[in-house]
């Protein structure tokens, strides 16, 4: 999931998004306004993805979601809510959720790369108890159709991450749509939209062509410098977002759009911050 600093050819890629330019201080007066409480039908869900705070605890992320005004929290279990945790640890879990007035969009990015069925009903099962929606994974081809069979039998949506060129089993959100066609439509992809570019393939395209396949976003951005990329805060690179969520709306996507905050800093809040009220901005400006 970490934005790496990789060889890549992409500089020639011109992909439009400086279409809401202005200061900081500008995207949060939008935000404050425009926050995920008030958000309406015809707009995006925003979240958190708490791998953006692996190194903090479950208490910690959930502040940070408050803070940033939005309802909605992916959890990575490794972190912050262990597998194998026990009934009473996610019932609080639950609690802490819940006293929050927070919402969990689902989990992961939850690795499945053996054809386990113990492993991975046992992942279901957590799932379930933590009554998520969704599970985004990192399973392989051999392991979808297993995959596939517990999403029948639970009723919990997957979706495959794309994780970029050093992703050998879905660097892409094509190689993901080419190894589930055919299959239940609560199997579907969640798109890294800065892998996604790191790759060579432009967001909204894809997203455009998963169609009801997309089922969960997360949103992060990146830079091309010196013919290597680089996390930035969402705006301040060279993903098209304005362009990705008009095509979202367009699309009528009913996914969340989680940060997935990579940059290498100690205080991620205000980058964090500043990364939310820009997906603001830009959603304002569309409505507007």
């Amino acid at each position: 999931m970490t934005v790496p600093i990789v060889e890549n050819s992409m500089m020639s890629l011109n992909v439009s998004r400086r279409i809401f330019l202005g200061s900081a201080a500008a995207f949060s007066a939008v935000g404050a306004s425009y926050g995920a409480a008030t958000q309406k039908p015809d707009t995006l869900i925003l979240g958190l993805a708490s791998y953006s705070l692996k190194d903090k605890k479950l208490k910690d992320v959930i502040e940070a979601t408050k803070a940033l005004g939005v309802r909605f929290v992916n959890i990575k279990p490794e972190a912050h809510l262990p597998y194998d945790s026990s009934p009473a640890q996610i019932a609080d879990a639950l609690r802490m959720l819940a006293d929050a007035g927070l919402k969990l969009a689902g989990t992961g990015t939850t690795y499945l790369p053996m054809e386990d069925e113990g492993e991975i009903r046992q992942r279901f099962e957590f799932n379930k108890a933590l009554r998520s929606p969704l599970m985004v994974i990192g399973p392989t081809v051999e392991t979808l159709p297993v995959i596939e069979r517990f999403v029948k039998e639970y009723d919990i949506q997957v979706a495959i991450h794309n994780h970029g060129p050093t992703d050998k089993y879905f660097p892409t959100p094509q190689s993901a749509l080419n190894a589930i066609q055919g299959m239940d439509r609560r199997v579907g992809l969640c798109m890294d939209i800065g892998h996604t570019l790191r790759s060579g393939v432009n967001p909204t395209a894809a997203a455009t062509q998963a169609g009801a396949r997309l089922l969960d976003i997360h949103a992060k951005d990146v830079r091309a410098v010196n013919l290597a990329w680089v996390g930035v805060d969402v705006g301040d690179g060279d993903v098209g977002i304005a362009e990705l969520f008009r095509q979202l709306v367009k699309m009528g996507y009913r996914g969340c759009c989680n940060l997935e905050y990579e940059v290498n800093t100690d205080d991620k809040l205000p980058g964090m911050q500043k990364s939310v009220a820009y997906m603001r901005g830009v959603l304002a400006g569309l409505a507007a």
